[in-house]
């Protein structure tokens, strides 16, 4: 069904604007006019449902049409609110649509509710939209249309999105700082090297006496960065062009995770966000009727890391031959003990849903202590080495100065 964007005039005559859809711009008149409202201007927006489009075979990515998970959470939330108030599902999409910002969430909601006026059910509509929806999404509605527990399932899926989208922002605001001083710092520097060091080191051109090795040092880096600059800016983007081409390939994304994995200070950290959302995500699919084995294929997805992916498909295998969890996840060695432990006292007690919940928890809480404890110590870090390199650079200025003034007397 076509989405029209419109301005009309409320009964007390304001400016309203917002997002409707009708099968054409008179129903979408009708429809305003039913409501009271007085359409001013009606303008069918363009299908914002593809979130890519190909120019010559290239798929380049469109970010203005891309939906963000924030508008999912709350569409998710007050749709759960709704179909728990009695509302059927259609009637709840439609009490939805016009309060959807988003233009392109905006014709995915609309569509998605025709779909279902077709005959299809949620989670085979929402499967039309997987840049939208997850598959972890898809799969917990569908088990919460079979059970007639759609509104729990969807309240469920909130908290899940809010909890994966809480940490993030956790972790970017932690990041922040260090990111912001680690970009101003490289570019003083480089603007020290390009236009400060060469004009005060010229001074030095004329003495016929030998300079000091740092000073030395100093004016051939600033000639290497005056000179060459265009060759250090092509080299760098190539190389990101490269190692990102790399990490795209199977073998690249193994060598990658298992690199960042071995790491003494990233690994522990991105293992026990891995570790993290594998546990959620697989405590929320048991808990709403998914079976094990369809449950472990979708968890291995979300972990965001191939070994730890290969481990949880390794251990599906053995699941499927009537083994256990907790074992079956010990054999590739890649999850930390406490997962193990955790695991299997939570299928001793026929609790492992709950057990799962509480090791995300957990590894959350101990991800997000690291994070803070990592970035307090890496602020005065990169000061110290900022420190040092400026204080090595004005060194190597003084001393000929230094020199000369020994020599005047």
């Amino acid at each position: 069904m076509p989405v029209f964007e419109y301005v009309a005039l409320d009964p007390k005559g304001k400016n309203r604007s917002g997002i409707i859809d009708a099968d054409s711009a008179v129903a979408a008149r009708q429809k305003l006019r039913a409501a009271r409202n007085y359409p001013v201007s009606i303008k069918e927006v363009e299908d914002a449902a593809p979130t890519r489009k190909a120019v010559r075979g290239i798929s380049i990515p469109g970010p203005f049409k891309r939906v963000r998970q924030r508008d999912v959470t709350m569409m998710t939330r007050q749709l759960a609110t709704l179909v728990g108030a009695g509302f059927p599902l259609v009637s709840a999409l439609d009490a939805l649509l016009p309060q959807i910002k988003s233009i392109a969430f905006n014709k995915v909601l609309a569509q998605i509710k025709d779909s279902i006026l077709e005959g299809k059910s949620f989670a085979g509509a929402l499967s039309m939209y997987p840049d939208t929806f997850s598959a972890l999404y898809k799969n917990m509605v569908n088990a919460g249309e079979a059970s007639g527990t759609l509104e729990i399932v969807l309240e469920q899926l909130a908290d899940i999105i809010e909890k994966q989208q809480d940490l993030q922002n956790r972790i970017r605001s932690a990041m922040a700082y260090p990111a912001l001083m680690t970009v101003l710092g490289s570019i003083m520097l480089v603007l020290l090297l390009v236009y400060v060091v060469p004009t005060i080191t010229g001074i030095f051109s004329d003495m016929n006496q030998v300079l000091p090795a740092p000073t030395q040092f100093l004016i051939a880096v600033s000639s290497l960065f005056k000179s060459y600059w265009w060759v250090l800016l092509v080299a760098v983007v190539g190389f990101l062009l490269a190692f990102r081409q790399f990490r795209k390939t199977v073998k690249g994304r193994i060598f990658i995770d298992k690199l960042l994995l071995k790491s003494p200070a990233a690994g522990p950290l991105l293992k026990k966000l891995a570790v993290a959302r594998f546990a959620r995500t697989l405590g929320s699919l048991l808990a709403n009727g998914v079976t094990m084995i369809q449950a472990l294929d979708i968890a291995k997805n979300i972990a965001g890391n191939m070994l730890i992916s290969e481990a949880v498909d390794t251990a599906a295998r053995e699941v499927g031959q009537g083994q256990g969890l907790a074992p079956a996840l010990a054999v590739r060695n890649v999850f930390p003990d406490l997962t193990i432990q955790m695991i299997q006292v939570g299928e001793q007690s026929a609790e492992l849903e709950s057990m799962l919940k509480k090791m995300a928890d957990v590894f959350e809480n101990e991800a997000e202590s690291s994070i803070m404890s990592m970035t307090s110590l890496l602020a005065p870090i990169l000061i110290l080495i900022m420190g040092v390199i400026v204080g090595f650079i004005v060194l190597s200025i003084c001393l000929p100065i230094f020199e000369m003034s020994t020599l005047v007397r």
